[in-house]
């Protein structure tokens, strides 16, 4: 006999008593609860295959079907980029206005400082495309697909340090512990492919490592969803997968039948416990196996043409750069991954703005607007959503010292700040939004971040209000008990 059949049948001998009355209360209280969950929500603990939709999903007819994050990790100053002031000039190093200040919540960095002083673009504005969009020269690529992208230039947060900064865009709250934007699409909605996870995040930095900001797992978590819905993690090495290789010596076949055997005790354990952990590994040592086949095609991206690759910039051909992310996010999106989560770190610039801004903008805006053209002349853009985000904008005020070319740069600030969004029925060529003359408070059509992620569910065809999961004794959502859909983007 099998060792493993033997095993199997051993244990649910053992377990027959000890799981009989756990077993016969399971089933009265499935009885008490019903066996069908309500339409766009779940009861606590609800065990089900991520490859369907839940029942009553989507709520309305989608425009998109799938989503990519380009995440620009620390805070690129909206100041030097996309909000264009050009009277800013004029105050160049003047004090900004105490009026101006007054009741804004500063970081512990400048919150004490004796002086505030204004600090213009590091360079000149251009317009760009047939709408006429003003960004900064330094986007040159990004302003090559000015009429596809819809730029929110309201955008505000509460959060004023980085990581409560990002969980509250990923999560819907700055303390850690909810599941992630990807995890509850993807729960939502269900999967589009056997062959690869449908939540995928990729890492990057800048070459010098300039940014301290670190990326944690619960930015791609799944909170108290089952952890199925997680993101998988692509990292720049040999093994982009950890333990994704067969141990040396044992033949596929052989771990073939191991797979069947462990899962076959994982579901009679199943039946028994009800946990939906056990779920998620039966799923997941399935997908494992798919990927050792799946994922290695997928990372060659040499065999992309040559006009592909030149697309994308030379940095393409260097493992865990930004650019080679972007080109490999396209080829999962392609084969069915739902959610991809692009991380890029080095936008912290408190004192080497004066060279490092440039340094990030040549690293990513090739790639990110190569990105768009490429979805676009594939046909996949119109149901892709393609967001540019980051957790919140740098001050019009100096950090340090102005005469110090590497002392000096732009704290972190959340009261107004800018974000893009391409594809999935958002508005192309539009602008939204307007700042005060300072870039330091909203003063018309103002953007919460629980509002974005409203609209971002909505074009996914999803009532943000309506997707929701009990967990000790409470409905929760993305947008907590916030958020508006913003039509004006759409």
């Amino acid at each position: 006999m099998n060792p493993l059949t033997e095993l199997a049948q051993q244990f649910t001998r053992r377990s027959l008593l000890q799981g009989f009355g756990h077993g016969i209360g399971l089933a009265a209280i499935a009885q008490l609860l019903g066996e069908e969950a309500q339409a766009g929500g779940s009861r606590e603990g609800e065990l089900r295959d991520g490859s369907a939709p839940l029942s009553g999903l989507p709520h309305h007819p989608p425009k998109a079907k799938r989503m990519i994050v380009l995440w620009q990790g620390g805070g690129p100053s909206h100041v030097d980029l996309f909000d264009h002031k050009p009277g800013l000039e004029a105050m160049r190093l003047q004090e900004l206005p105490e009026s101006v200040r007054k009741g804004t919540r500063l970081s512990t960095m400048t919150a004490s400082q004796g002086s505030y002083k204004i600090l213009p673009p590091l360079k000149p504005f251009r317009q760009y495309g047939d709408s006429g969009r003003w960004l900064s020269e330094l986007l040159p690529h990004t302003g090559g697909v000015a009429d596809d992208i819809c730029l929110v230039r309201s955008m505000y947060t509460e959060a004023v340090n980085h990581a409560p900064g990002v969980t509250l865009f990923m999560t819907g709250s700055q303390i850690p512990g909810r599941p992630s934007l990807g995890a509850w699409m993807t729960y939502g909605l269900g999967t589009l492919t056997s062959e690869l996870p449908s939540f995928v995040v990729m890492t990057s930095s800048d070459v010098g490592k300039t940014c301290g900001q670190l990326f944690f797992d619960y930015y791609w978590g799944s909170g108290f969803l089952p952890s199925k819905y997680q993101g998988v993690r692509f990292r720049s090495g040999a093994d982009p997968v950890l333990y994704l290789r067969d141990p040396q010596g044992l033949p596929r076949e052989l771990r073939r039948a191991a797979l069947d055997d462990l899962a076959e005790l994982n579901r009679q354990h199943l039946s028994l416990s009800g946990d939906p952990e056990i779920d998620t590994r039966i799923s997941q040592y399935e997908m494992a196996f798919r990927m050792q086949t799946s994922v290695p095609d997928l990372l060659e991206v040499e065999q992309e043409p040559a006009h592909v690759l030149e697309l994308y910039g030379p940095d393409v051909k260097r493992p865990g750069s930004f650019a080679r992310n972007c080109l490999i996010a396209r080829r999962l999106l392609e084969r069915g991954t739902r959610f991809v989560q692009l991380m890029h770190s080095g936008w912290d610039q408190h004192n080497n703005l004066s060279y490092q801004l440039a340094e990030q903008c040549r690293d990513t805006d090739q790639p990110a607007a190569a990105l768009v053209r490429d979805l676009k002349q594939r046909g996949m853009l119109d149901d892709t959503i393609v967001l540019w985000g980051t957790e919140f904008g740098r001050t019009v005020f100096i950090q340090g010292d102005i005469n110090n070319p590497r002392g000096h740069g732009r704290d972190h600030f959340g009261k107004c700040y800018s974000v893009w969004l391409a594809g999935g029925g958002f508005r192309p060529g539009h602008s939204y939004g307007e700042t005060d003359d300072f870039c330091y408070s909203v003063a018309k059509d103002p953007v919460h971040v629980h509002d974005l992620q409203a609209t971002i569910l909505h074009q996914l065809g999803i009532d943000h209000e309506r997707l929701t999961f009990r967990y000790q004794g409470r409905d929760f959502r993305l947008t907590d008990v916030h958020g508006e859909v913003v039509q004006g983007i759409v």
